[in-house]
């Protein structure tokens, strides 16, 4: 079990435990993060739970895919550590991990 924390628009943290292997959307869900909603169930069609990945953690996140590109390209404040949090899928080498959410979601 690690830690991430998720730091809001307006600076507050909420540092969760997460499993190795559930993705960033579902952890954010599953303890109430405010601000990632989730909408598509992580199906990479909403863009609900963009987050902006702290540049030291952002290669251990993986490699985004076409959808993830797809949805992030119409994203207004797409950042260039920006991943969708259902895409990510969580791992022991995150734990520590910082993410920031975004002001508002698609």
């Amino acid at each position: 079990m690690g830690k991430i924390t998720f730091i809001a628009h307006d600076n507050t943290e909420q540092v969760v435990q997460f499993e190795a292997g559930d993705s960033l959307m579902q952890i954010a869900v599953h303890n109430g993060v405010r601000g990632i909603d989730g909408d598509c169930g992580g199906e990479c069609a909403c863009g609900t739970c963009h987050v902006i990945v702290a540049r030291e953690w952002f290669d251990r996140t993986g490699t985004p895919g076409d959808a993830e590109e797809q949805m992030l390209s119409m994203t207004p404040e797409r950042a260039k550590t920006s991943r969708l949090g259902c895409q990510v899928k969580t791992t022991e080498a995150m734990d520590g991990m910082t993410v920031r959410l975004p002001e508002f979601q698609m």
